[in-house]
This record gives C-alpha cells, sequence and structure tokens, in this order.
C-alpha cells in the first residue's frame, strides 16, 4: 500500500477535480485532457515539462534529504529566490562590465554562487534551531517572506534596469551567460541533466553512504541515534545547507536559463510545490524524477486552463492542495485500520 497509495491519492484527486470543474460549468473531460495530454502532446510541449520539472525536481531532492532526517525545512521557496539572487546579481554584474568570456566559466561560477547563496538562507535557520532551539518550520517559512522583499527591494531599486521601462526588473544577461539549451526549438537547458545527475548521487549518498545511513536512522529513531553516538547537530547542518543548495542551484538555472533576467516572478512556488513532489516520491530521490514531471504537469495544464477555458489561475494550486491532502488521508490507513465495532452499552461506554 505505501507503493499504491500515491496512486490511489493521485486517482482521487481527478475524481475530485473532475466534481469542482463540473460545479464551475465546465467541460471535466476537456480541462482534465488540458492537464494530462496536452502538456505531453508534442516534442515542444514535453520540453516544457522538462523545463518546469527541473527546478521542482532539485528542490524536492533537497527537502526529502531533509525530510529523512526529520528535519522540516519549509523554507526551499526562499533559499530558491536566494539563489537566484545570487546568480543574478553575478550575471548582471558580468554583463555591465563586459566580462561574458568564456561564458561556460562564468556560468558554472553563476550556479555555484547560487547553490552557495541558498546553502547560507538555510543555514541561517539551522543557525536558530542549533543555537536557540527554534522551530525550523516556522523560521524557514517566514524567511521565505524575507526573501521575497528582498528581491523586492532590488528589482525596485538598486538594480532596476534604467532602460527597462520602469518595470520592476534587471537588464537582460548577455547570451554567453545563459545555460545551453538541450535541442533546438526547445526551451529545457542542460540544468535538466544536471538534475538528473543530483538525483543518481542522493540516492547514493542516502542509501549507500554511512553519512546517509546515520541520517536516515537519525529521522526513523532519534533515540537509537543518539545511542550510537550520532550527533543531532551535525545532522542539522548537514541536511538544511544540503537542501538549501540544492534549491538555489535550482533558482540559479531558472535566472540563467528561460528568464535570463531578474524579476519579482521569478518563482512561481517551485519552493512550496516541491513539498507535495517529495511527499508522492515517499522521499526517494529517483521518484522524486517522477513526481517533478507530474507536477510540472499539472502547472502547465493550470496555464492552458486559464487561457483556453477560463479557469482561474488557483485552479492549479487547488489541484495540487488537494493532491497532498489526498496523500495524507491515504497514508493514514496504511498505518491505521478502521474497526467497526457494536454499541457495548452505556455501562462499557462510560467506562471506556
Amino acid at each position: 500500500m505505501a507503493y499504491l497509495s500515491p496512486m490511489i491519492s493521485i486517482a482521487l484527486t481527478f475524481m475530485i477535480a473532475a466534481l469542482v470543474v463540473t460545479a464551475m460549468g465546465k467541460d471535466p473531460v476537456k480541462v482534465l485532457s488540458l492537464f494530462t495530454l496536452e502538456p505531453v502532446k508534442d516534442k515542444r510541449a514535453i520540453g516544457e515539462v522538462m523545463l518546469k520539472a527541473t527546478p521542482l525536481m532539485l528542490c524536492s531532492l533537497g527537502l526529502a534529504f531533509c525530510f529523512r532526517s526529520n528535519v522540516w525545512n519549509i523554507g526551499a521557496e526562499g533559499q530558491f529566490l536566494l539563489g537566484a539572487i545570487g546568480a543574478g546579481g553575478m550575471a548582471m554584474w558580468l554583463t555591465e562590465a563586459g566580462m561574458t568570456r568564456p561564458g561556460w566559466l562564468w556560468v558554472s561560477l553563476a550556479l555555484l554562487l547560487g547553490a552557495i547563496a541558498g546553502a547560507c538562507w538555510a543555514g541561517i535557520t539551522a543557525w536558530f534551531r542549533d543555537k536557540a532551539h527554534a522551530n525550523e518550520i516556522l523560521v524557514s517559512l517566514m524567511l521565505v517572506y524575507v526573501a521575497n522583499l528582498l528581491l523586492s527591494y532590488l528589482v525596485f531599486g538598486p538594480w532596476k534596469d534604467p532602460k527597462g521601462w520602469n518595470f520592476p526588473q534587471t537588464l537582460r544577461f548577455a547570451d554567453s551567460l545563459s545555460i545551453g539549451r538541450l535541442g533546438p526549438g526547445m526551451r529545457v537547458h542542460w540544468g535538466f541533466v544536471l538534475a538528473l545527475i543530483s538525483a543518481g548521487v542522493m540516492v547514493w549518498l542516502m542509501y549507500f553512504t554511512t553519512l546517509g545511513a546515520r541520517l536516515r536512522v537519525g529521522g526513523l529513531a532519534p533515540d537509537a541515534a543518539r545511542f550510537a553516538g550520532f550527533s543531532a547537530r551535525e545532522s542539522l547542518w548537514t541536511v538544511l545547507l544540503c537542501s538549501g543548495a540544492f534549491a538555489g542551484l535550482a533558482g540559479a538555472m531558472e535566472v540563467l536559463g528561460p528568464m535570463g533576467q531578474l524579476t519579482p516572478h521569478v518563482s512561481t512556488g517551485y519552493g512550496f510545490t516541491a513539498i507535495i513532489v517529495a511527499f508522492i516520491a515517499r522521499l526517494h530521490p529517483l521518484a522524486c524524477v517522477l513526481a517533478s514531471f507530474l507536477l510540472s504537469m499539472l502547472m502547465i495544464g493550470g496555464e492552458l486552463a486559464q487561457s483556453r477555458v477560463g479557469l482561474s489561475a488557483s485552479v492549479s494550486s487547488m489541484f495540487q492542495g488537494v493532491l497532498l491532502m489526498m496523500i495524507l488521508i491515504v497514508d493514514s490507513f496504511i498505518h491505521y485500520r478502521l474497526a467497526w465495532r457494536k454499541h457495548a452499552g452505556k455501562d462499557a461506554a462510560q467506562h471506556a
């Protein structure tokens, strides 16, 4: 059932979605086809699915690493934004200075800077949890709003393009500072391949190394981990910094890939959606790859439904929320079993 529950959850989600769409006066068959068939109808459409799956994949890999270790990082969105700010700021500076060659070197350094920025942002959460015993859920979540405000300050203020018709955005980065695309006519870039490689690395780290075993034991049985002498502080810092680095790398790829500049809308909620991806994948790195494709199809389907049948932009978010709820509900039946009992009488009920 642990393997079947994601499939059951997806089926229930589509059933509920069909009922909701029908209540809104739309054709459920047409709408659901936009979410399932239209995103994979041709090569270009599949490329768009791969493009949106890339940041989801990277963010969910880091989150799965955290959740496996019983560290609840909910702030991947903020770490994503810091990675975008770090890489975007470097690309902007290089473009203004005319230092755009060799492009592969500067792109690599910008991606590295984005990963470091995301790790440092996650390090704030680790520091508060380690030193002040603060709840990492609240700290990481609140830091998302701080990251959003920092991004808005930069693109509305000192980093705004003076020739950008007063739009809140930086100048366009030089073409040589963009990540190369996988093929002609497609926007998906080599970051997708790097994300797949990262998934393989995470499988090796989590299941074939001593560090991975220590972290998994710490998540499943904290008392046993302490008895074995495993350091809870080491696990906390390791998983949060790794998770932040993955999210920061995803943000860096977004600005150096399809966007080519920094705007307030660099993320469409990738960090939050990645939480659903991680849970659908059962916190397994390879399953995160498949789950990322599913959620990217839902995101693209939401955009198509908005433009073609007039559904609200929030419908896609609603589908994602229902999917997460269905996963949690179905999972409860794995650990608990419903039992029908006859009424035992008033005295027995009072005794109970």
